[in-house]
């Protein structure tokens, strides 16, 4: 099992961000067994569909180079020209080879990990120049796994080889009796496909490969309890930060709330420990709105708020505590409350009109009925 440095065994699975810090760090799964087998296969593929057009040219290249009159060499800038015709020719035939190769050689390392270009491995590391930890990658375990996998290699390898040229010995015999053309691009085909069984045979050493090496990456980034504990804690803030914000984020709640509190039609009290304000507006349609609500000291705050500004102020204990518990801030009442509430409202309305002279003093509000799903005990 993985240790880190402090002796912790290491059994988590790596965070995401622990995975991100170390793609950027550069450190991601790569199989050069797999990158091989990829340029082998597109090596050999290349010889097997352009070898004859290679094989021509070379061919055609021989002849036109070593074929030269007397008057060609009296010419002083034959050389040049020569030299830069040939190589012009060459690229030509052999470009279609060339960006193959080239291909092979990107598509091979992110076939496993993908894309990536971190700088921070570009950058030198002083650390590698420690000769007592560079003895320790030598024999370390790792360094045995890829000494395995070389010889084994090495083996399948050579025992594809000897096979391959046991097949072809009477093609490479044949070859020594065939026009020069002919057996040119023969040869190309020997080498082509003897190249192509012999990447085949890495097919075994890439396919246990490329496991081991997710199984090496993965156990890299394994994470301690401890070390998964104090990400989170820094990812997501200390207790004491996170405590802090809520408070400010309660204070600023606050303000904006008792802010609301004048613009109220009532207030309805427990008489001391809770208190609502509600809003309704004929206008607008839709149920009254919840303002503000507290207890206690809040509850204190709205009330002095609420008597500044002349608004009506009720006491109705289970309706107070009905619309605190049932309700959030700048939320409609529940439906079981419109009945209740519409009764205050109405007094409230006829108050005002009292209070205007256009109408005689109401009766005091009797006992509100609230349904048993919202009523709330003292």
């Amino acid at each position: 099992m993985a240790e880190n440095e402090n002796g912790q065994d290491k059994t988590e699975d790596p965070t995401e961000k622990k995975v991100k810090d170390s793609r950027a760090d550069g450190q991601i799964a790569r199989s050069k067994e797999l990158t091989t087998l990829v340029v082998m296969l597109m090596g050999a593929g290349g010889l097997l569909m352009f070898g004859s057009d290679i094989a021509l040219m070379m061919s055609e290249l021989m002849r036109d180079n070593f074929t030269i009159s007397r008057d060609t060499l009296m010419d002083q800038s034959y050389m040049g020209k020569a030299l830069l015709s040939s190589g012009m020719h060459a690229l030509v035939v052999v470009l279609p080879f060339l960006i193959a190769m080239l291909v092979a050689a990107l598509v091979g390392p992110i076939m496993l990990g993908g894309w990536l270009f971190a700088t921070k491995s570009l950058m030198p590391k002083f650390s590698r120049m420690n000769p007592a930890a560079g003895l320790k990658r030598m024999f370390s375990p790792h360094a045995l796994v890829e000494l395995l996998k070389s010889f084994g290699k090495f083996l399948i390898t050579l025992a594809v080889a000897l096979v391959v040229l046991n097949n072809e010995r009477k093609d490479l015999v044949a070859i020594a009796h065939e026009p020069l053309e002919q057996a040119m691009i023969h040869s190309l085909m020997v080498v082509g496909w003897s190249s192509f069984w012999m990447a085949c045979g890495l097919i075994f050493i890439a396919a246990a490969d490329v496991p081991f090496v997710l199984y090496e990456a993965h156990k890299k980034l394994l994470m301690t309890k401890q070390e998964v504990r104090d990400e989170h804690k820094n990812s997501e803030g200390s207790p004491e930060v996170k405590q802090r914000i809520r408070q400010l984020q309660r204070e600023m709640s606050q303000r904006r709330m008792m802010a609301s509190v004048p613009e109220a039609d009532v207030i309805i009290t427990n008489p001391t420990h809770f208190a609502v304000a509600l809003k309704y507006d004929p206008e607008q349609g839709g149920a009254p709105m919840l303002l503000a609500k507290g207890t206690d000291l809040v509850a204190l705050k709205i009330r002095e708020i609420g008597a500044h500004n002349e608004i009506l102020i009720l006491e109705s204990a289970a309706l107070a505590r009905s619309i605190y518990y049932s309700t959030e801030l700048d939320q409609e009442i529940p439906a079981g409350l419109y009945l209740a509430v519409a009764q205050v409202l109405a007094y409230v309305y006829q108050i005002r009109q009292f209070r205007a002279g256009q109408g005689k003093r109401p009766d005091p509000l009797g006992d509100i009925k609230i349904p048993p799903d919202l009523q709330r005990d003292a």
